[in-house]
């Protein structure tokens, strides 16, 4: 079994923020140009966003690392309170700390 997520997943949820980031970008640049102002960011909202598969794979493992090590960090917690199962309060006290040093 392989280790990794998959990249076309991870691939097509890149694909959905960016295209809704698009779709705020190009409100945003609407409501502007209805109030009279110059719509300055119209040329980023043309631009298609993509990633090369060095970057999806890096993407990938980086994801890979965060989720096992949230894991092993809230499975650390549950032992030191007695506990065989990782409640999601266990991950909601390692959250903090973990996000830092992510």
């Amino acid at each position: 079994m392989e280790n990794n997520f998959d990249q076309d997943l991870i691939y097509a949820i890149f694909r959905t923020v960016w295209s809704k980031k698009a779709i705020e970008r190009e409100k945003n640049v609407d409501d502007e140009t209805s109030k009279g102002e110059e719509g300055a960011g119209t040329s980023k909202k043309n631009r298609p966003t993509s990633a090369n598969s060095n970057a999806v794979k890096l993407s990938c493992e980086k994801l890979r690392l965060f989720v096992s090590e949230a894991v092993h960090r809230a499975a650390t917690i549950a032992e030191a309170e007695g506990g065989n199962k990782i409640e999601a309060t266990h991950l909601e006290r390692i959250l903090p700390q973990l996000l830092l040093d992510f």
